[in-house]
């Protein structure tokens, strides 16, 4: 029994090669190691489509679209492609405060914060490289916040939640690196994905629409 047995895992594209889904916030993308994480995105998938494999994730408390290969061929392309840059992800999140400007990018190098794993600290000496776009869609206020469009242009672990953090404007609803709010979850939605078919080589996109 899990505490998500009620909430549906809606496949959004399929074919021979890929299968897109639209995790609901609080699934894990992949097995944990607490026995009530062992219902995932991944697993779930599996019922359907046995064969899925990963090729990337998304935060647990993160929404929107996940993506799985349907051959071992398939994933080797994708991450390829994840690796080289050549896939476009768009989230859209609600941030604390008002965020000066229209537009803009945050460029600050991440690692691990080894003894409070899994959160990641900037670190401009032994950080990985970290490349955030945003783009102001809905201008907020102290109160209500701004709703953002982001876009990674690097993969690094809760990159998004701490570059907003650390340009002081957390996510909304971020019990891991923002205020205390009463959100009932984080206010961040993958709602993006933009690649070239791993088979035909076209371009394909998925969308999702935001939840909140």
């Amino acid at each position: 029994m899990s505490i998500y047995d009620n909430i549906a895992l809606e496949a959004l594209y399929i074919d021979e090669a890929v299968v897109v889904v639209d995790k609901p916030a609080g699934l894990p993308s992949v097995p944990g190691r607490p026995v009530e994480l062992h219902d995932c995105a991944l697993s779930r998938t599996r019922q359907r489509w046995p064969e899925a494999l990963v090729v990337h994730r998304l935060d647990m408390a993160t929404s929107g679209l996940l993506l799985f290969a349907r051959s071992p061929e398939v994933q080797r392309q994708l991450n390829r492609a994840f690796a080289e840059r050549q896939v476009s992800k768009q989230y859209v999140a609600i941030v604390h405060g008002t965020v000066g400007g229209s537009s803009g990018t945050i460029d600050l190098p991440l690692r691990v914060d080894w003894p409070n794993r899994p959160r990641q600290i900037v670190d401009p000496v032994a950080g990985k490289p970290a490349v955030t776009q945003w783009r102001e869609i809905e201008a907020g206020s102290a109160a209500s916040g701004t709703r953002l469009e982001l876009r990674p242009v690097t993969g690094r672990s809760h990159q998004l939640r701490v570059h907003l953090r650390a340009i002081g404007h957390p996510i909304v609803g971020d019990r891991l690196y923002g205020h205390l709010d009463d959100a009932p979850r984080l206010m961040l939605h993958a709602s993006q994905l933009a690649l070239k078919h791993p088979l035909t080589g076209r371009p394909m996109q998925v969308e999702s629409s935001v939840p909140f």
